[in-house]
């Protein structure tokens, strides 16, 4: 008796084949770009980097206005009782007060020589910036990429969901069949229980898989900044590299991750030549104008000065081998991170080549698979085939199944992963199409050090208001 016909078991396949490969580009408007573009917007990482970036920009300002003069308003209030000089006229008369006088100071002065310090902590406070940036490309890069795994993973997930579903109903069809059979008399009390204990297992695993699927929900929220709508299955992979030797040669050029570790190498040696510096005299001049409110008099001063250190405890030379190891150090981290990013970019493209290399051997496995569980069912319909055989045959057509979507989502992850290697994994290049963060905005706004009460001082006053409220 055929309880599980031939029509029943080409719909279940056709429904685990739609799970399987799920385009749901059709039925769902949420793709990965969208994802991408509110992973870039809604980051909280984006905008801790931004406001570092910030203030590292203002630490040019802050060297900047060491070349420039300082004004000061100073004034002194000073008090005796009794007055020395009055004090016998007031101890005559049987009375005494106190003696108050107030002085007022203008003070202006300027470094006019500093050995060359000043402007070199300038290089180097632009050179900091620039690795800031780097920096901030870098974080870029790996909000974007947690996007990616985030999304695949939801899709991942999803597709096991409905693949375990769909074993569960094939199984309990094929419980009910077995029983039919037990009823006649075709097979054993063992058969039955047998079926039971696949669904049984089938059961467990779709909750697994569910469960699965709420974790990843909770990733992709904390990728993008919300949690998953309906996911399209992404289009066609990107572009990447011809070859592995390309990729890792576009990686060491563009990475920014070796950008910023170059720039580090810049601000060791000048952080050299700011301590060798140290040793060269420097040079500073001062004008004083002075009013004292007891004698009503004013006073103007000019002075110049000259200091010339000669010696300071071996406080100089400590921190010129300091500035030298930290330069050792740099040009160290900058071949270390030159070869950790040749060895992302090897390794994602090797996972890229596993990962297609699995999907093609997975789809012969899907197919033959399902010939031999085709015909072990209709061979079990005969008697020539046991109920444990065409249970495992479906076992091995779901881990086939499985395998493939496995796969799939590997090699999404991996190609995205080698564009990130590359440092290729930004908003630009991935043609989004949204506004990004300018970071020379704010540092062109700030780089000549505009002082609070100037016009561009209130302007940026405004601007940082704005970026609070955001």
């Amino acid at each position: 008796m055929r309880i599980f016909g031939k029509t029943m078991r080409r719909t279940a396949v056709s429904l685990a084949l739609t799970a399987l490969v799920i385009m749901p580009s059709q039925l769902s408007a949420e793709t990965l770009s969208d994802a991408l573009i509110d992973a870039y917007r809604n980051s909280n990482l984006l905008d801790q980097n931004r406001a570092l970036l910030r203030a590292a920009d203002d630490d040019v300002a802050i060297a900047q206005s060491a070349l420039r003069p300082t004004l000061d308003f100073v004034m002194s209030l000073n008090a005796a009782h009794p007055h020395r000089e009055i004090y016998s006229s007031f101890y005559n008369s049987g009375s005494s007060r106190d003696n108050l006088v107030a002085t007022y100071q203008l003070q202006a002065s300027i470094a006019l020589y500093t050995g060359g310090s000043n402007r070199l902590t300038i290089e180097s406070r632009k050179e900091t910036v620039l690795a800031t940036r780097e920096a901030l490309r870098s974080l870029e890069q790996s909000v974007l990429l947690s996007s990616v795994v985030g999304y695949m993973g939801v899709l991942r997930s999803q597709a096991f969901v409905t693949l375990r579903e769909n074993n569960v109903r094939v199984l309990t069809q094929e419980k009910q069949a077995t029983e039919d059979r037990f009823e006649v008399g075709e097979v054993t009390r063992t058969d039955v229980a047998l079926a039971e204990s696949r669904l049984a297992a089938a059961i467990s695993q779709l909750e697994a898989a569910r469960g699965d699927l709420a974790v990843s929900r909770e990733t992709f929220r904390t990728a993008v900044g919300r949690y998953p709508g309906d996911l399209a299955f992404p289009g066609a992979l990107p572009k990447t590299a011809p070859s592995v030797d390309e990729a890792i040669r576009i990686g060491v050029r563009t990475h920014p991750d070796i950008r910023q570790a170059q720039r580090g190498v810049t601000v060791a040696e000048l952080g050299m030549r700011i301590a060798g510096a140290a040793y060269k005299p420097s040079i500073s001049a001062s004008i004083l104008s002075q009013t004292d409110s007891e004698y009503q008099d004013e006073e103007h001063f000019l002075s110049l000065d000259l200091n010339q250190p000669i010696y300071r405890g071996g406080a100089m030379a400590a921190l010129e081998r300091q500035a030298i190891a930290q330069r050792d150090s740099n040009r160290a981290n900058l071949l270390q991170v030159t070869l950790g990013v040749e060895e992302q970019v090897a390794s994602a493209w090797a996972n890229f080549d596993a990962a297609t290399a699995q999907i093609r051997a997975s789809e012969l496995q899907i197919r033959a698979a399902q010939i031999a569980f085709d015909g072990t069912r209709e061979e079990a319909t005969l008697g020539a085939r046991t109920t444990l055989d065409v249970l495992d045959a479906e076992q091995e057509l779901l881990d086939a199944r499985a395998a493939r979507i496995d796969a799939i989502a590997t090699q999404y992850v991996a190609v995205y992963s080698l564009l990130s290697a590359m440092g290729l994994m930004t908003v630009d290049h991935l043609n989004l199409g949204i506004q990004t963060y300018d970071p020379a905005g704010y540092y062109n706004a700030v780089k000549s050090a505009p002082a609070r009460l100037s016009q561009r001082g209130q302007k940026l006053d405004r601007v940082l208001r704005k970026l609070g409220k955001q």
